[in-house]
């Protein structure tokens, strides 16, 4: 097996209490991290020290960062979603995407991700050692989706801060990416109808929607020191649904 020099590392995954996330904290506890998940919901992997934390709250994280002291990786990867269209003309009425669906987004999505890197960053700085930062993109960011006005907007946002920080923050030894993942069979897309579920199936070249554990693989691979001259970039793993499209 080839060594990602990651056994003893301290990592920080967001949104650690289900899905790409918890993934994301099992395969890195696999490879001998000290592994922190910071989410709003209970629970969490076993041997993964979970903390209640709401990402969109900079008292929150900030609080949680104090509690740590020292993080080599962190996964910016909790995330929400409010579809909806920006105006829809139905039965002589419209509706609009209210403000509250906008803001729920961008606070978690776009906010979360600034409020988690301004906390940790200066730990990794501190320690004098370097580290990996990786955000949670899409896919869609890349080419627009219907009805996703507000996850669009954070999630290119997310990569517009991915570049910026990798250009701040690589004096210090600090490398910063972003994965981008396609359709991926978690909770929230289990609940949607077959037909929905089918046609993106057929949007991605490879036929089929991505596991959470194959997300998780890309951060690994990431964070480890085989990926240790990659920085400011994005890692689409999308089963080729941005070259489909």
């Amino acid at each position: 097996m080839i060594s990602t020099g990651l056994s003893g590392k301290v990592v920080v995954v967001t949104g650690a209490a289900a899905g790409i996330g918890r993934a994301a904290a099992v395969r890195f506890l696999a490879e001998g991290c000290r592994v922190i998940g910071w989410d709003i919901a209970p629970g969490g992997p076993e041997g993964v020290e979970m903390s209640r934390v709401n990402v969109a709250d900079p008292a929150q994280v900030n609080a949680a960062a104090a509690r740590i002291e020292s993080v080599d990786v962190l996964v910016n990867n909790a995330g929400i979603l409010r579809d909806g269209q920006l105006a829809r003309f139905k039965d002589g009425e419209f509706s609009l995407m209210p403000d509250e669906a906008f803001n729920a987004v961008i606070d978690v999505n776009l906010k979360g991700v600034f409020h988690c890197a301004r906390a940790i960053a200066p730990k990794m700085i501190a320690a004098g050692r370097g580290g990996v930062i990786l955000n949670a993109s899409s896919v869609v960011s890349l080419y627009g989706n219907f009805g996703q006005t507000n996850y669009i907007a954070a999630k290119a946002g997310v990569i517009g801060m991915t570049r910026v920080w990798a250009r701040e923050l690589g004096k210090y030894g600090i490398r910063v990416n972003a994965v981008a993942p396609g359709f991926v069979s978690t909770d929230i897309l289990r609940d949607m109808p077959e037909k929905v579920l089918e046609s993106m199936r057929q949007r991605t070249p490879l036929g089929r929607l991505g596991t959470p554990e194959e997300i998780a693989e890309a951060y690994l691979w990431l964070a480890s020191s085989s990926a240790s001259f990659i920085t400011g970039a994005v890692l689409s793993v999308d089963g080729g649904v941005v070259t489909g499209t």
